[in-house]
């Protein structure tokens, strides 16, 4: 039986030099590809972010998931998340970001999915596109037009997020799901990459460095040289397989980009 997908990964954690303890975690390993991004004091943010990767975590091995699994691995994350905010000093919350490997009738598919800051980035043909839309203060005035966004990496609103797993939040969470290309690049990040270095430099890193952990490695490293103000993680995925019709592996069509849960505006949880 032919994979849907099949892929190389890299993946970079570090503290960043401002940080005493680092409350990223991630999983990078197929089908499952995330970032989650802890918050909330105490070591909470860190057992909040390694409790919702724990969850995916259980799907690893798999060839790929369906919608209902990424709910359901939500829900009971979600819940986990929120029983260490009663047990802990702080409420404990966590971003999540990236991306699962998907099978829609035999072919390969991307499926992505979103809540808070941390982000998707597909290159594709030289353009690096944000696949996620950020659930913060910034992106609801950049959209407003109050903000522009060359000004949203210094803006002093810039790490108030309208959206989380846990610490008082219950919005929900975006997802996306695409065709995969042969040659798809994807980077998953928590926003200590995103707020220390430009999408243009992010797009010279990938586009340079050809294996995937290498990329990973300089991204990370580039964003805590550049400043290092936050935690800084980084999975980069390459489909270097891809099933576009039942029992083959050759290149898919021109993908279209469909959000399969609309956005809706939440209060601040920093």
């Amino acid at each position: 039986m032919t994979i849907p997908l099949a892929v190389s990964t890299g993946a970079a954690t570090h503290t960043g030099l401002r940080r005493t303890l680092n409350e990223d975690s991630f999983v990078a390993n197929s089908p499952v590809f995330l970032v989650a991004d802890g918050m909330g004091g105490h070591e909470a943010g860190e057992r909040a972010s390694a409790a919702v990767i724990a969850e995916f975590a259980r799907h690893i091995g798999r060839e790929a998931l369906a919608l209902d699994d990424v709910r359901d691995a939500v829900a009971v994350a979600r819940t986990a998340v929120e029983s260490l905010s009663t047990t802990s000093n702080g409420r404990a919350g966590t971003t999540l970001s990236g991306v699962v490997i998907a099978n829609v009738d035999g072919m390969g598919y991307w499926l992505v999915l979103n809540i808070g800051d941390s982000r998707v980035y597909r290159l594709e043909d030289g353009e690096l596109e944000q696949v996620s839309v950020d659930h913060s203060v910034v992106q609801e005035l950049i959209e407003s037009g109050e903000l522009r966004p060359e000004d949203a990496q210094t803006d002093r609103r810039r790490n108030i997020i309208t959206r989380a797993i846990g610490a008082g939040s219950d919005g929900e969470v975006d997802y996306w799901l695409f065709p995969a290309e042969l040659g798809d690049r994807l980077l998953i990040c928590s926003d200590g990459l995103s707020s220390e270095l430009s999408d243009g430099a992010i797009r010279e890193i990938l586009m340079v460095e050809d294996d995937p952990q290498r990329a990973a490695d300089i991204l990370v490293s580039s964003a805590v040289h550049a400043g290092g103000r936050d935690n800084v993680t980084v999975v980069v995925i390459d489909a270097i397989a891809v099933a576009s019709r039942p029992g083959t592996l050759v290149e898919t069509d021109e993908p279209d980009i469909a959000d399969t849960r609309p956005r809706e505006a939440a209060g601040g949880v920093r």
